[in-house]
């Protein structure tokens, strides 16, 4: 489990999760000055993946996260949330008039574990669609969909034909060298309010 489940109940980390995410776009954009360094809970410290997705009146804003965690949590959250405003090569860079219109979600990523299968029909009778996020790699391509995307791709074999899309080989596509990966996450939304 990416975070520990004894540091502060599930609703107040996901709470804490997208105020931090909301705060380091906030301070980018000059809404907010500087914040002084607060002692944080300690599970900030630890190891974390984490995306960040921004949408704006329900639409996608921005997307950027890291598959593995090679850094504190807090750090890898405040990186990924300015590069999914600031960086994300779909948008242009966030403006300050966008800002009050945009929701903050933030996932944590499980490590991801390898799976096992003989060819794309095998591969796809083990995904489990609206839990798993997977990771496509083939040679150089690689692309992932969160959990999330099942809601709107729930037929495992369009799932994967986007997802080879997103890595920039045909929908159709399949060889023995592809390699496949499945995660869960930890998804905090930021309410509508």
């Amino acid at each position: 489990m990416p975070l520990d489940p004894v540091a502060r109940p599930t609703s107040d980390r996901g709470r804490l999760l997208v105020a931090l995410a909301r705060d380091a776009i906030a301070r980018e954009l000059g809404e907010r000055p500087p914040t002084p360094c607060l002692p944080r809970p300690g599970w900030l410290d630890t190891p974390g993946a984490v995306f960040v997705t921004l949408t704006r009146h329900g639409r996608l804003r921005g997307c950027i996260g890291s598959l593995e965690a090679h850094r504190p949590l807090w750090r890898d959250l405040e990186a990924n949330a300015r590069a999914a405003a600031f960086d994300d090569p779909r948008f242009p860079p966030m403006t300050p008039a966008e800002w009050p219109d945009t929701r903050v979600e933030v996932s944590v990523l499980s490590p991801a574990r390898p799976m096992d299968f003989s060819g794309e029909e095998e591969a796809l009778a083990q995904l489990r669609p609206g839990i798993d996020g997977v990771i496509l790699e083939y040679g150089w391509h690689r692309a992932t969909f969160l959990p999330q995307v099942w809601e709107q791709l729930p037929d495992p074999l369009e799932f994967m034909a986007h997802l080879k899309n997103k890595a920039g080989l045909a929908p159709d596509f399949w060889a023995d060298g592809i390699r496949l990966s499945r995660y869960s996450v930890d998804k905090f939304k930021e309410d509508a309010s």
